[in-house]
Formats: C-alpha cells, structure tokens, sequence
C-alpha cells in the first residue's frame, strides 16, 4: 500500500540518519580518545593534581612559558572552602562550549553542530540547509574569523590583567617588586615571567626545579616509588604510587628517557606560614613510551622525542629542600 511504502521510506531514512549522526560522533571521539591515551602515560600526563596551598583551585597566571590557562586540579587533598578560588572554580563550569572566553562563539559551534547532526538524523546531510559549497566555505571563514578575533581579545585581556592577578592572593601587602632581570643564560632554560612574586626566587631553587623535573621523571620510569616518596609531598607520591599499580596491572611500564628543560619561567611565588610555595611553567622535551611489561611491545609512544608543558609547583618548609607539590595542564 502506498501509505505503509511511504512510512516504511521515511523511517528507513530517518534510521540511515541516525546512523550518520552516530558515526559522525565516533569519528571525532575515537581520535580524541586516543590522544588523551597516548598523553596519559608520563607522571601527571593528562591530568592536573596535587595541592597548591590556599591557591589549589585557583589558576596560577600566564606566563611566557605557559600563556594558557592552566587546568584546575583534577586530584586534590585539599579541602575547599568557601570564597577559597571560588571564581575560577564557577568559570570552568559548563561543559565545552561553555568555557571560559568561548562565549558568542561556544553558541555557534554548538548550535552548528547541532544542526548538522540534527539534520543528518531526520535525512538531511550534515551541512543540510547551509546554501551548498559555497556558503559552506563561507561559513568556514566566518567561523576561522570569529576565532582570531576571540584569541586576540582573550590574549589581551590575560596580558592586561596578569600582574593584578599575580599579587591578588599575597600572603602580606608591599610595595610592588620589580622584575627581575632574565637569567635563562645561566639557568638551562629557565627565565623570569612577565611579573614578580612576593617570594624571592634565587638561582639555587631554579637549579632545584631543573633538577627535580629530571629525577622525579627517572624514578617513575625506573618505577622507584621510595625515591618518589623523597622527592614529592606524600599525597604526590600517592598518586604517582596509584598510577604507578594501575600500569602493572594493565601489564604496562611507562619509560620516560632524554628529559630536557627548552623554556621555564615563573608564575608566582608566596610564603602561607612556614611553607614556601613556587609555581613554575616548563616547556621540556622527552621520549615519552608505553610497553607491554612481559613482551616488550610498543603499545603506546614512540622514540621520537616529544614536547610538553605543564605548571609544576614545589614547596618547602622552613630548612627544607624543595619538593613536587602540585603538576597542572595548560590550555
């Protein structure tokens, strides 16, 4: 009957539709999978944890090294309380589109996906009503356009507010430090960001942070939890010990060779009793590979070295040396 024929066509177009939304979805979810997989394997790859004092959930400021914004913390001991970074917490909330300095344009990539899946699903295609190729291509260009203009905005608003945002949180008033003068030449890589902490910063402890971005990356491709334990704050060293189980159980090892600061410089530095506290940002470069423990098959990485940046913030107590308090992701 002509009724049923056409019912049966529609619904068979709408299921093909469903299934092109579906595989659509797949296609963008499994590479992005795959690279947060890839990313996971290096100690604090992937994910943001440890504590930073009174500041754990707020953002350390931008730097040279870093000019993103560094990921919240992903694992934390830290308990919050109420007004204890209660901005920055509120401004990650919202899912993708909704980020931080995404705004009118968070709307209109969510509501072109939207459409085009929505079209794909009730049997159109997915740039279904956009005009053809030529208002595709223009709808490109548009899109690209409206991206500069938002990461140029976002650049100069970070760039304007980054020293009040420095000393916001400073454990006692002053007048403000100056900069201080670059010492990359004398320090493998590390320089001085673009505003001054409270806590003087000395060579010695950039030495300190070099050398611990080495031996803490040694000893847990060495699997060396007691050193691990040395070198880091015991909830650090926890996690480094959970993930460190996790990979035997998978029948893993992480091996992390040919460390190499290229860039650091610091986001701030401040004193909460008689603990000092110092967020670095460090670019370095590393062979970063995952291994079946019993064969030895690659399973993830590779020998070409590779690039990473990260806020690493160490602390001390008074008469004490520096240890691994907090690794954070940058945007």
């Amino acid at each position: 009957m002509p009724g049923i024929e056409e019912t049966t066509m529609r619904f068979t177009q709408r299921t093909r539709g469903f299934v092109k939304a579906i595989a659509v979805v797949l296609s963008l979810a499994v590479p992005l999978v795959i690279a947060i997989a890839s990313a996971d394997a290096r100690p604090g790859g992937g994910g943001s944890m440890g504590s930073r004092g009174s500041r754990t959930f707020s953002a350390p400021p931008s730097t040279t090294t870093a000019p993103g914004t560094a990921q919240p913390m992903n694992r934390t001991m830290t308990q919050q309380t109420p007004g204890m970074g209660a901005p920055a917490a509120a401004a990650n909330k919202g899912g993708f589109f909704n980020r931080p300095g995404m705004g009118m344009l968070g709307g209109l990539a969510a509501g072109f996906l939207g459409a085009g899946l929505l079209g794909m699903l009730f049997g159109g295609g997915l740039f279904s009503g956009l005009g053809g190729i030529a208002s595709i291509i223009g709808l490109i260009l548009q899109i690209g356009l409206i991206i500069l203009v938002v990461r140029l905005a976002m650049l100069w608003w970070q760039r304007r507010h980054t020293p009040a945002t420095a000393y916001a949180s400073g454990p006692a008033a002053g007048p403000e430090p100056q900069p201080q003068a670059n010492m990359r030449s004398g320090m493998g890589g590390f320089g001085f960001g673009s505003s001054s902490a409270p806590l003087e910063i000395v060579p010695a402890d950039y030495e300190a942070f070099e050398r611990l971005l080495g031996e803490i990356q040694t000893a847990w491709s060495n699997e060396d939890v007691a050193t691990l334990e040395r070198l880091a704050t015991p909830e650090m060293a926890s996690y480094f010990a959970k993930d460190l189980a996790e990979n035997k159980a998978r029948n893993d090892v992480n091996k992390i060779s040919g460390v190499k600061l290229l860039q650091g410089d610091l986001a701030e530095a401040w004193r909460e009793g008689e603990t000092d506290y110092a967020s670095v940002a460090m670019r370095f470069s590393l062979v970063d590979k995952t291994l079946e423990r019993t064969t030895g098959r690659l399973v993830a990485g590779s020998e070409q070295p590779i690039e990473a940046t990260e806020v690493w913030t160490f602390a001390r107590r008074r008469g004490t040396d520096w240890e691994l308090s907090a690794i954070q992701q940058t945007s």
